[in-house]
């Protein structure tokens, strides 16, 4: 009788997680290699000439840069814990959707009210995911105890360091991210249950 040999495999269980992650680590690279221009250029969001074709492409792009890698680390590894389970949940093409929207919804804010901000990172998106997370289901009648402690907690902090706090951190970005993926959340939780009740 033979021995059973058993073989490890790494899956790449989260494609769409994962790959945003490695774009991110890459477009740092080459923040790094070309001393922040190409994060000026092509990565970071601010209000331009909506003539610029660049223009409307930072609207999405902004997402992959980041200031430096403290910044890029602190915001994969809340991707890397939430996304994951997300993307099994709604599938795919759902979390490409949140994340584009989340992208262009803060990009709009920031160009709109603030003309002299640039903004970059993925904060938007995993503010985004920890409210998502936070919905477990919903039948038009009720709304989880969780979501609404998270987003109490996090968004409340948000608007406190906004009014209390000065640094560099975009909490209105933070805060419009939230609002994207608590909307997209609930609409998704709901379309998910008509289709099991049908």
């Amino acid at each position: 009788m033979k021995d059973r040999q058993f073989r490890i495999r790494i899956s790449f269980n989260a494609p769409v997680i994962l790959s945003f992650a490695l774009a991110c680590v890459a477009v740092q690279v080459a923040n790094v290699l070309t001393h922040g221009a190409s994060n000026r250029l092509l990565f970071s969001t601010y209000r331009a000439s909506l003539l610029n074709p660049l223009t409307w492409l930072r609207c999405v792009t902004h997402v992959l840069g980041h200031a430096d890698w403290g910044h890029l680390l602190n915001n994969m590894m809340m991707l890397l814990i939430l996304g994951p389970m997300l993307e099994e949940k709604y599938g795919p093409a759902n979390i490409v959707f949140v994340m584009l929207a989340t992208a262009i919804a803060t990009a709009v804010v920031i160009m709109i009210f603030f003309p002299n901000v640039a903004l970059l990172g993925a904060s938007g998106i995993v503010f985004a995911m920890i409210l998502l997370s936070s919905i477990t289901s919903t039948d038009g009648h009720t709304i989880p105890l969780t979501f609404i402690l998270v987003a109490v907690l996090y968004i409340g902090q948000q608007v406190y360091e906004g009014v209390f706090v000065a640094d560099n951190i975009s909490q209105l970005g933070h805060i419009v991210g939230g609002v994207v993926g608590t909307a997209l959340g609930f609409v998704m939780s709901r379309n998910k249950m008509d289709r099991y009740q049908r």
